[in-house]
């Protein structure tokens, strides 16, 4: 099975994607419609907008549930669904490619990492998204799941798997441009979702700490931990109720020395 393409064989890997599931009998949760016409392109995501009411409910528990994925990532029905539907957003920007710092690491989703899964990080789309990352420079296309949370590095939008960053083109140079077009979302994207800022990254592990104990001051009712990367030191702050619009506003005015905010959503 194949969950990627290149510009000549996408098209017709699909079609045979399709007609093998037809044949097979192949179930889904969801009920497959034919591609409808589109009118206008998918309006281009962004995370700061629309900003959705806090629930003044109970606050949510701190455990973060796991979204589980496919083992490859991906399923035939995943490929089936991107082949009969248009994205739903899209963005496009920089991408990079990562590998866990060491064995057993598990994604932010609560599943182990694998290289070999067909799966992403992205800072603010709803986990277990289905996205397709297309090569705006060679044209290489695959379908993945967003199962982490990342890059945490200035003017990038999603990093990749090595296997994703193989079927796309980037693992040779590293980064590319890329078109991100989301299919389906387990959660709405701009309403709900629980959010933090998260703050990098610092060389100095006392800086780190300082940090952290100013924004305990300044924000009592906020969960503030600093915790080791690979090679240096994070503050992440969330806000009460892991609030987003506390998030945004908390990523657009904190400005540590050393260190740089990312708006980025836990769930």
């Amino acid at each position: 099975m194949s969950f990627c393409s290149n510009p000549r064989r996408s098209w017709g890997l699909a079609c045979l994607a399709v007609a093998a599931l037809a044949v097979t009998g192949c179930r889904h949760h969801r009920q497959v419609a034919q591609m409808p016409p589109q009118a206008q392109a998918p309006p281009v995501y962004s995370p700061e907008a629309p900003v959705y009411t806090p629930n003044t409910q109970a606050p949510p528990p701190a455990r973060i549930p796991t979204t589980p994925v496919p083992p490859d990532g991906v399923s035939s029905a995943d490929l089936e669904y991107v082949a009969t539907h248009r994205p739903i957003a899209t963005q496009v920007g920089l991408a990079s490619w990562y590998t866990a710092p060491y064995p057993g690491r598990r994604a932010a989703n609560g599943q182990i990492f694998r290289n070999n899964a067909y799966t992403a990080a992205h800072r603010t789309l709803p986990m277990g998204s289905l996205i397709v990352v297309t090569n705006l420079e060679t044209g290489q296309s695959c379908a993945m799941r967003v199962t982490d949370r990342g890059p945490f590095v200035a003017g990038r939008i999603v990093d990749l798997t090595l296997a994703s960053a193989k079927a796309t083109g980037i693992y040779r140079e590293g980064t590319a441009r890329v078109r991100v077009d989301v299919y389906e979302t387990p959660k709405p994207i701009y309403t709900g979702g629980r959010w933090c800022v998260q703050i990098g990254a610092f060389k100095d592990p006392d800086l780190a700490l300082e940090f952290k104990e100013k924004l305990m001051r300044e924000y009592p009712r906020a969960n503030v931990i600093e915790f080791a990367g690979e090679r240096s030191y994070w503050v992440r702050i969330r806000p009460e109720g892991d609030d987003k619009r506390m998030a945004v506003y908390l990523a657009a005015h904190l400005h540590p020395p050393e260190g740089i905010p990312y708006l980025t959503r836990l769930d």
